[in-house]
């Protein structure tokens, strides 16, 4: 008997990172006390360092390093820090709605508020379907 084949259409991947892409916000966050992800309105206040507005150019999808699809959001550079502390990780959502989308961690650094900070361009990565 033949083993069935494992597949998915790269659309059903695109159709996430389409999702992903609509977002429009891009938030740094701070430590989170809790031990799972912050609501959108954390975000926003409780643990908003720098806020920036996304756009939908900000997103290219393309297939994935070895195999799947990603999205590579675009580097966003110069963002006014709203408050001083710690940036621990990286938010995406969407305003409309107060939706969380995507929450990531980033490398560990100091803001200072009214100084301005980078996000370097990085991917959302969905890999195809495996055994």
């Amino acid at each position: 008997m033949a083993t069935p084949v494992k597949f998915q259409a790269d659309l059903v991947l695109d159709a996430a990172l389409d999702y992903i892409a609509t977002s429009t916000m891009q938030f740094v966050i701070s430590a989170v006390a809790v031990p799972s992800a912050p609501t959108y309105s954390e975000c926003a206040t409780t643990y908003d360092l720098a806020t920036h507005v996304m756009a939908g150019g900000d997103f290219a999808k393309s297939d994935g390093a070895s195999n799947g699809r990603k999205t590579t959001i675009a580097e966003q550079a110069a963002i006014t820090v709203d408050h001083g502390g710690t940036a621990l990780g990286v938010v995406l959502g969407i305003s409309s709605g107060s939706v969380m989308v995507f929450v990531t961690t980033c490398t560990s650094q100091a803001l200072v508020g009214a100084n301005t900070v980078t996000i370097p361009a990085w991917t959302i990565t969905f890999a195809d379907v495996t055994a």
